[in-house]
């Protein structure tokens, strides 16, 4: 289970980022050249956009490197991360394998409270 934590944490965390780089990149844009009517308009609070598009993904990916020794860790910043993807964007189509793959990389890596080593994180 540490390793199915690891793969899709990873997998969910770059999808996140690459999300995360047009949502930063769009806000940039509508801040340089201003909104264009019935086309692009700035998000209501591009503050929380930015600080989600950087922190997500790296908590994401941090999460899962971590899954395989601190699975309790790595999977409470999984879990964080998939909240922080769902609170700002929402579900939707560009969104839903991260937070599905980030969200499951979490749980197993929790579940996995028995590890093959003697010492377990609970």
């Amino acid at each position: 289970m540490r390793n199915a934590a690891l793969v899709l944490g990873l997998i969910g965390g770059i999808w996140a980022m690459i999300v995360g780089f047009f949502v930063y990149g769009y806000i940039e844009f509508i801040d340089w050249f201003g909104e264009v009517p019935d086309l692009a308009r700035q998000v209501e609070d591009p503050a929380l956009f930015r600080t989600v598009s950087i922190l997500s993904p790296v908590l994401a990916i941090a999460g899962a490197a971590m899954a395989k020794v601190r699975a309790l860790w790595g999977g409470v910043l999984l879990l964080i991360a998939t909240a922080g993807i769902w609170h700002a964007f929402g579900f939707g189509v560009f969104t839903m394998f991260s937070i599905a793959m980030c969200g499951l990389a979490g749980l197993l890596a929790i579940a996995a409270g028995k590890p093959d080593e003697e010492k377990a994180h609970f």
